[in-house]
């Protein structure tokens, strides 16, 4: 499984996808790491690049609904079908929103990295 890590906007706060990065890596999941502050078309070229499997758009800046938007807008504009998640923090209140713009799954603030991991191991024991 191939997995981009994203920091998409001008959010300048990385550690909590760092972590994630570590704990997807101890989990044997191949991650790349777009770095800080991508837009959404500069994330949807890398995952077309490394064709991965999951794109995980790690958001601390309250903007989560907007740039999940533009996500939806550019994938279907490209007309791709990436899988795609978004945490960092997102109110618990905001993630069956995100599901309905598109997003595969939506990590509230407070998720813990151990769970993520699960969810990225589900999803490819699903694919096969």
């Amino acid at each position: 499984m191939r997995v981009l890590l994203s920091k998409p906007g001008l959010d300048g706060h990385d550690v909590g996808v760092k972590v994630l990065a570590h704990g997807l890596k101890e989990a044997g999941i191949e991650v790349h790491y777009t770095g800080l502050r991508k837009s959404i078309e500069e994330i949807v070229n890398m995952a077309v690049k490394i064709n991965a499997d999951i794109i995980g758009l790690s958001i601390l800046s309250g903007t989560h609904l907007v740039l999940a938007k533009k996500m939806k807008e550019e994938l279907q504009k490209r007309n791709l079908n990436f899988h795609w998640v978004v945490g960092g923090n997102i109110p618990a209140k905001d993630i069956d929103e995100l599901k309905k713009i598109g997003a595969n799954e939506a990590f509230a603030t407070g998720t813990k990295v151990s769970e993520v991991v699960l969810y990225f191991i589900s999803i490819e024991k699903n694919k096969n």
